[in-house]
């Protein structure tokens, strides 16, 4: 088969590239090896898709913990509120939620999924389900690629074949074997956006468990300045911890080492140490008699209060009366500094997105094509760009990939 531009990789990198090249006059062909395009599309956001965060490049840029930089053209040629455009002139309306996150009003990730593989194939893009094994390079040029049955020829190879997260929709790595074929380095292949495992039982004892308006911090050993800082929500779980923190908080891990890495939560961010005191004075005079369990409840969740208790090293009989001032500087430095140990971080199968990739530096930040072979571009996730939780890698997906397809 011959074609002007060959996509490999039907997701949602790949289907946005397609059906901005078929727009501008290419006779384009989409090659997924699953029988149905966009799988991971449908589990972005709860099933709902996070399709961007409306907010502008500086912002999309602040939330890429690496290699920012490389991003700027791309976003500055097509930002945030040039995907909400372009799924809205599709027909899908969209709405801005907490944290500017974006979803489809109908909560529904299959409307995006469908818009865009609708869209290609109005635009004329085939669609073939296959899967490519090797590139087809001759003379420093990519001029297609090759599944077990068939050749593809084409003028422009874009590999857009996702990482390493969540194999079940399709994503299997296969993109970074073709970028090795062509000469690129692969950066170290992580989890991102991934629950973190803790050490000790205090989180399986909380499981289930969800914190609203705290603050997360990520520490490293020796660090005076935490690696990640935010405030949000978060979850307990049998393991450890989930939630948006935690997920954004795991971008910003690299090798577990055995105290390395540590997650410190202020459960009350909006009360200095000072003013959690008083709050607890208040609470005692009010209450004398009560015993210190049972007054805490005013202030944590039933589940925190038995950790926090024994954190603190106080008796959770002691009558509230009898709480002396070094116990209560206990209870307070307790809650705003509530400190878990990193034991690790949960399987990549299991991650929302794969860190590491096809290295940058090997990529034109403006056309996405490769610096070693002319006509192969490369975008979406099988790069080396990752953002944190709240559309930014979706955005990434789009910008790359319209990037990508205006390089005619």
């Amino acid at each position: 088969m011959r074609c002007d531009r060959l996509v490999i990789g039907g997701g949602a990198s790949g289907l946005f590239c397609a059906v901005q090249a078929a727009w501008l006059g290419e006779e384009v062909i989409v090659c997924e090896h699953e029988k149905k395009c966009g799988r991971k599309l449908l589990i972005t956001g709860k099933g709902r898709c996070n399709v961007t965060n409306n907010s502008d490049v500086q912002t999309v840029m602040n939330n890429i913990p690496r290699s920012p930089k490389f991003m700027f053209s791309a976003l500055s040629r097509f930002a945030p509120e040039d995907t909400m455009a372009f799924f809205e002139s599709l027909g899908v309306p969209l709405k801005t939620e907490r944290g500017r996150r974006v979803f489809p009003v109908s909560d529904r990730a299959e409307d995006i999924r469908s818009a865009l593989v609708n869209a290609c194939r109005d635009a004329g893009v085939r669609f073939v389900t296959d899967e490519i094994v090797s590139l087809i390079i001759e003379d420093g040029r990519c001029v297609g690629a090759r599944s077990t049955s068939a050749e593809y020829r084409s003028a422009r190879t874009v590999v857009a074949t996702g990482g390493m997260s969540y194999p079940a929709t399709g994503s299997t790595g296969a993109g970074y074997e073709l970028a090795r074929q062509a000469g690129h380095t692969v950066t170290e292949l992580t989890p991102s956006l991934v629950p973190i495992v803790t050490e000790g039982r205090d989180c399986p004892e909380m499981m289930g468990l969800s914190l609203r308006n705290c603050t997360l911090s990520l520490c490293e050993e020796g660090s005076k300045k935490p690696l990640y800082s935010e405030l949000g929500e978060l979850l307990f779980t049998h393991f450890g911890m989930s939630g948006p923190l935690v997920l954004s908080a795991s971008a910003h891990i690299g090798r577990i080492e055995r105290g390395r890495y540590t997650l410190v939560i202020d459960l009350k961010p909006a009360l200095s140490e000072q003013k959690l005191s008083d709050r607890i004075l208040r609470d005692i005079a009010a209450a004398p008699n009560k015993e210190l369990a049972n007054l805490l409840r005013g202030l944590l969740p039933a589940k925190l209060i038995p950790v926090i208790i024994r954190r603190s090293g106080t008796d959770s009989t002691r009558r509230a009366n009898q709480i002396t001032q070094s116990d209560r500087e206990a209870l307070v430095s307790a809650m705003k500094h509530l400190t878990f140990t990193v034991k690790g971080l949960r399987p990549i199968e299991e991650a929302i997105i794969t860190r590491g990739g096809v290295s940058t530096d090997e990529l034109s930040p403006k056309t996405m094509e490769s610096k070693l072979v002319r006509g192969l571009y490369f975008i979406g996730e099988v790069i080396d760009v990752d953002a944190y939780t709240g559309g930014f890698n979706l955005q990434i997906a789009f910008s790359t990939a319209y990037a990508c397809a205006n390089d005619t």
